[in-house]
Parts: C-alpha cells; sequence; structure tokens
C-alpha cells in the first residue's frame, strides 16, 4: 500500500503519474470535491461521483436531476463496471464505499484489484473518500492512500474574510480583530474541518456580537466536543497560568520563550514548532501543575493522555486506540498533549513481550515513532517520577527539545509556594512571617505545603478563631514530608538527573547543583 503524507500537491501529482486508484483520507468530502474539479479543469477530465443513494452521475448535477439517472449503478459491482468500460477522460469520486470493502466482501475487493489494473494505462482515477483508512490486505498494492490535510491558516483565513465581507454593513456586528487577535483565532481554529471552522465563527458572532480576540475561547470548545468523541484524550480547562506556579523560574523562562513559536513570524524566521519537553522529578513539586499552566499561557487545548483506557483484549485494538488518540491529537493542534507518569504506561515497554504479547512493546515503538516524526503542532509535556522504569531511547534527543529535573523547591520557593497558596484561601499572605513557613517547612514539596495549609484551616476552624500562625507551624512540624520517608530515592534520582536533565530552578547560593542538597 503507497502512502503519501498528503499535501494538496500531492493529490494532482498521483493523478498525473495516473495511479489508478486512490483512497482520501478525508471527513470533508465537499472541500475535497472542490479541489478535484480545479484539478479536472486543468487536465480536461470529467467529474462523476458515487453514493450509494444516486450510483454514478455527474459531478453538479441537482437533486431534481439526479433522480432522473438510472440508479443501476448504485450497486458497487455495477459501478465499478461503469468505471471500466468509461471511454472519456474522467476522475471517478465514490463517497461511503468503505462498508463494501471489508475482509469477507470477496466480489468487491476482486472488481477493484481489476479496476486498478484496468485503469493502469489510461486517463480515468477511481478516487474513495473515506474517513478512516479501511484498506485491507488484499487491497494493499493496488491502492494509494492519502492523508488529506485539515484546512491551514490561510484557508481558513480567506473563509474568515467571507464571513466578515458578507456581516460587515451589519450594525449590530462588531468586528475587532487586530493583527495580533486575529492569527490567535486562525490558529486556534487549526485543526477543525473548514465547515466546522466555518460554523464556530457564525457562533461566535452569535454569542458576541462579533468577533474578537474574546471569540478565541469559543473555538477552543468546538476542540473540545472533539477531544471528547475520542474516548481516551480528556480535555483539562486549564484556568491556573505561570503566575500560580510557585518557583520552577528556569522552567517557566523556557516555556515562556517557546510560547511565541507557533506563530507565522516564527516559521518565516525560520524557527520549527517546539516538540515538547519531558519533566523528571519528586512527586508534588509542580510538573503537572506546570503542564496545565502552559496551556493557560499558551492559550492552546491541554489534552491529557489516559493509558488505562488505552489497553484493549481484542488484538490490535490497543494500537488501534494509540493512533487513533494520537491522530485526534494532532487534528485540533496546535495544542498540549499530556502524558502523566509516562513510566507507568511505557515504561515495560522494552521488556513486555513475556507478559502482553508484546503489546507494550509495539505501542510504545509507535509512540517513539511518532515523537520523532510528527510535524502537526503538537507540544508533548510527559512527567515522571520513577527514572528507573524509562527506557533509554525515550530520553534520547530528538524525541523531545528538553528534560528537565524537577526538585523539592528551595527556601526562597517555599517562601512563593505560601504566599500563593495562602493568597488561594481568601487571606492576605501579608499577615503572615512567611520566611519562618519557609525555614520549617524544608524538605516539602509544593504539595504538601498546601496540604499543610489545609491542615491549618481545618484545625483554625474547629477552634473557632480565623487562621494564625501557629497553626500554620504546628500543621508542618505534624506532617512527615515524603523527603524523609523516600530520602534514599530522593537522593538517587538527583544522582542520576545530575549532568543528564536541565534544572527546573536556579540553585540556592552555595549550592553545587541538584545532588548536592541535603538529605533529609
Amino acid at each position: 500500500m503507497n502512502n503519501s503524507n498528503g499535501s494538496a500537491d500531492d493529490l494532482e501529482m498521483l493523478i498525473r503519474s495516473r495511479y489508478p486508484v486512490i483512497n482520501i483520507i478525508s471527513f470533508e468530502e465537499e472541500r475535497v470535491l472542490r479541489h478535484l474539479h480545479t484539478i479536472a479543469e486543468r487536465r480536461n477530465k470529467k467529474i462523476y461521483t458515487w453514493s450509494f443513494n444516486t450510483g454514478i452521475v455527474p459531478s453538479g448535477l441537482t437533486d431534481q436531476s439526479v433522480k432522473k439517472v438510472d440508479s443501476a449503478t448504485r450497486d458497487p459491482l455495477q459501478a465499478l463496471d461503469r468505471v471500466i468500460s468509461n471511454i472519456e477522460p474522467a476522475i471517478f469520486v465514490f463517497y461511503d464505499f468503505h462498508p463494501f470493502m471489508g475482509n469477507r466482501n470477496f466480489s468487491v475487493i476482486r472488481r477493484l484489484r481489476e479496476v486498478a489494473a484496468a485503469l493502469k494505462n489510461s486517463y480515468k482515477t477511481l478516487v474513495i473518500i473515506t474517513p478512516t483508512m479501511c484498506i485491507c490486505e488484499d487491497l494493499s498494492k493496488d491502492v494509494t492512500v492519502i492523508d488529506y490535510p485539515l484546512p491551514d491558516t490561510a484557508v481558513i483565513g480567506d473563509m474568515l474574510n467571507q464571513i466578515i465581507e458578507q456581516v460587515k454593513d451589519n450594525p449590530q456586528i462588531k468586528i475587532n480583530l487586530d493583527d495580533e487577535s486575529r492569527e490567535l483565532l486562525l490558529q486556534a481554529a487549526l485543526g477543525l474541518t473548514l465547515n466546522e471552522a466555518e460554523n464556530v465563527f457564525a457562533r461566535a458572532l452569535v454569542l458576541h456580537s462579533g468577533l474578537s480576540a474574546e471569540s478565541i475561547p469559543v473555538v477552543l470548545d468546538e476542540k473540545r466536543q472533539i477531544i471528547r468523541k475520542s474516548g481516551i484524550l480528556e480535555y483539562y480547562e486549564a484556568q491556573d497560568d505561570f503566575a500560580q506556579i510557585g518557583g520552577l523560574d528556569l522552567l517557566k523562562d523556557w516555556l515562556w520563550k517557546r510560547s511565541f513559536a507557533f506563530s507565522d513570524n516564527a516559521r518565516e524566521f525560520g524557527l520549527p514548532p517546539p516538540k515538547g519537553a519531558l519533566f523528571l522529578g519528586i512527586q508534588g513539586c509542580g510538573k503537572s501543575l506546570c503542564a496545565k499552566a502552559v496551556a493557560a499561557a499558551w492559550k492552546m487545548p491541554l489534552l491529557r493522555f489516559d493509558a488505562g483506557r488505552l489497553f484493549e483484549s481484542a488484538l490490535g485494538s490497543t494500537e488501534a486506540n494509540l493512533r487513533r488518540s494520537l491522530l485526534t491529537a494532532e487534528s485540533v493542534s496546535p495544542c498540549i498533549l499530556w502524558i502523566d507518569e509516562i513510566e507507568k504506561a511505557f515504561g515495560s515497554g522494552g521488556s513486555s513481550a513475556n507478559t502482553d504479547g508484546g503489546t507494550s512493546a509495539r505501542i510504545f515503538g509507535t509512540l517513539l515513532t511518532w515523537l520523532a516524526e510528527k510535524r502537526a503542532p503538537v507540544f508533548v509535556i510527559a512527567t515522571a517520577n520513577n527514572i528507573e522504569r524509562l527506557p533509554p531511547e525515550l530520553l534520547r534527543k530528538g524525541r523531545f527539545d528538553e528534560i528537565f529535573f524537577v526538585d523539592l523547591p528551595n527556601c526562597v520557593e517555599r517562601e512563593d509556594i505560601f504566599r500563593l497558596k495562602i493568597a488561594g484561601r481568601s487571606r492576605e499572605p501579608e499577615l503572615f512571617d512567611l520566611k519562618q513557613l519557609a525555614v520549617a517547612s524544608d524538605g516539602f514539596s509544593g504539595a504538601e505545603i498546601e496540604e499543610a495549609v489545609i491542615s491549618a484551616l481545618y484545625d483554625s476552624y474547629y477552634a473557632g478563631h480565623d487562621l494564625a500562625q501557629d497553626e500554620l507551624v504546628a500543621a508542618i512540624k505534624n506532617t512527615v514530608p515524603l523527603s524523609r520517608t523516600l530520602g534514599e530515592e530522593i537522593s538517587r534520582l538527583r544522582e542520576w538527573c545530575s549532568g543528564r536533565a536541565r534544572p527546573a530552578s536556579t540553585p540556592e547560593a552555595g549550592s553545587v547543583g541538584p545532588a548536592s542538597k541535603l538529605e533529609m
């Protein structure tokens, strides 16, 4: 089976090269047909369409005219016979033909192979448009498969211009799109079909009586519906941005600089879209929070990959689920794909052959290939706590742009975290001695600091007065942090990451690196 990456020029090249049978994978039948009409006009060919309801008819006929056409070609075999017998140069476009191409429909499969042989030296082409790839093994050498690309910003921009032109004389509609807002709106619409983009722009017009930067969340909501249908990816509402994360200054700075790399100006400058980052570190230190904050700061959808929904008992279903999830992420790009605790989902990839028939190894290989070769602007954030279960292939350059080590917060960062957590509970941080709290919580993670604040709130509420410094100090003393419980494991993690991963925070004065911190 020949495969193409799916550029619009590829389709015309295949037709000019007399490829007999082409399977175009796309949900956009009308858009593909318009493109084929353009090609047909240039190549002086006619276009016929087929569906089970109409049979083969000249493209462009009205519904009334279709009723007068002989319906004998509604039968798939009769339709294929007509393709062979037709004399003039033509492109035959078949819709909804995939149900007849299953492995058990031997008569249609055989006839398709005969069509491929008969059309090879003719000026005729059979184009089968399907929403997903459905070519069986028998047809793999006779059918060329092409993924038709979703509309880019130029195509969506032209459609947006048409909408603006249609409503410009309506006094109730206000168009307030400067160059930056327009580009952000078009970037948000990437991954939608042209019909979906048109519908969501119309929805924004109705909701806000116009188009502006406020229309971007409306577009992202449309993407949420697409993600929900995938069944394996979860759409996360990203509310907290970088300002709500204490510490991790180096990581936040690195991420913020890459937020500008998805624009057209970045492409002209020569910047490729960033691939992603791997966050290694101690539990509760902000790795997952950073993933959510990136989506909020970059104003992109955040998709969480749920490995628990990936595995199924049926042969091949797990691999199909992974491919479908990755295609869904690409279809709604630009977006953030968050793979939480990646070592649990793919950590056994290299040694699974004896435990699950090699399924984990196969899906891990598929993921590695996709990480290295993906072209869609999908920024992957993977988090991991246990580096011992991470396969070395995942850590190799080219999979991710950078690997960060997220350590326990230092004293300055703990003070910042206490400030954010106390303010988040509707209290004034200035009323507390944050420096004392930061010193008392040495070895605490950000999650443990938050739990200490919540515990102190419980004690204060029970005592009948507002939150006080004494309750916070007492809650800290009563908490046994993970750094004491798993001190040896944390030390090993720091030692491994020293020199292998980039620190997420600026080291404290006098500190040499992650491994130099006191063991607790």
